[in-house]
């Protein structure tokens, strides 16, 4: 059930200085970086394009049960529109906000697909937000541990809302599964810090009712559609090495096995 609360956002908190410097602590060194052969902040276009099918999960459903039917989802970093097409019906039109044309271009295709009336808003969030309507429920995904200067990120997605915001993360940074790599490759120790958990006290420091609740994504590991091949090379390219060193990251790679089911955080708060 919905209901409809306040949220005042407050300036700068402990929890968002925090939120900041764990974040920077994920910085790779200049030295590695210097000699990354390509840029390693890569977001490959064919890892985020939707299947038809979308399995259920918490985050969807904490969205849904906030949604009438033919109303509309404004999704933030929607990639390939995963989150947002998860919820069509009840949602009649989706919003998309993406810094990657590419992006938008599948979320686009993905609504027709659907049957759904769209938009697409290309550049990041929240310089976007003055571009973008607003909408019943605003969902984003897999964005935060993205975002350092978090809390007007999240008051933008509050003022977007007229219902809902859902917000959903995996509980530790997405790249320390590859924290192995960089000490096999570099001798390169990562950090553990942020979490969803330092996420969710930021949002409440700031003045945001949010909720969280964890639980294991059993569908990350069968999500990709890329080949080992593919993988590799995208891997070797966040690792900053040269194309030759590819066998080896395979190997490695392989050696680990498949990637586990993921520990992901759902956070959402009324407005």
């Amino acid at each position: 059930m919905c209901m409809r609360l306040g949220t005042t956002v407050a300036h700068m908190t402990t929890a968002a200085q925090r939120w900041r410097e764990d974040l920077a602590a994920w910085a790779i060194p200049p030295e590695i970086l210097a000699q990354a052969p390509e840029s390693p902040w890569i977001h490959p276009v064919a890892m985020f394009t939707v299947d038809r099918a979308i399995s259920d999960s918490p985050s969807h459903m904490r969205a849904r049960e906030c949604l009438r039917a033919g109303e509309s989802v404004l999704d933030i970093g929607c990639g390939g529109g995963r989150a947002a097409m998860a919820l069509v019906p009840p949602a009649a039109h989706v919003i998309g906000v993406d810094h990657q044309a590419g992006m938008l271009e599948h979320f686009a295709a993905a609504a027709v697909d659907r049957g759904a009336s769209h938009e697409e808003v290309l550049g990041d969030w929240p310089e976007s937000s003055p571009r973008t309507p607003m909408a019943d429920v605003v969902v984003c995904h897999h964005v935060a541990y993205n975002v350092a200067d978090v809390v007007p990120f999240l008051a933008a997605l509050t003022a977007h809302a007229r219902r809902r915001v859902v917000v959903e993360i995996p509980t530790t940074h997405p790249l320390s599964s590859m924290a192995p790599l960089w000490r096999q490759f570099w001798d390169l120790q990562r950090p553990v810090g942020p979490t969803a958990e330092d996420l969710l006290h930021v949002a409440r420091e700031a003045g945001i009712d949010a909720s969280m609740h964890t639980w294991i994504d059993e569908s990350f590991s069968a999500t990709s559609k890329t080949s080992a091949e593919e993988q590799a090379r995208f891997m070797r390219i966040r690792l900053c090495l040269e194309p030759g060193r590819e066998p080896e990251i395979a190997a490695a790679m392989a050696a680990a096995g498949p990637p586990p089911a993921r520990e992901t955080a759902t956070l959402w708060w009324d407005v």
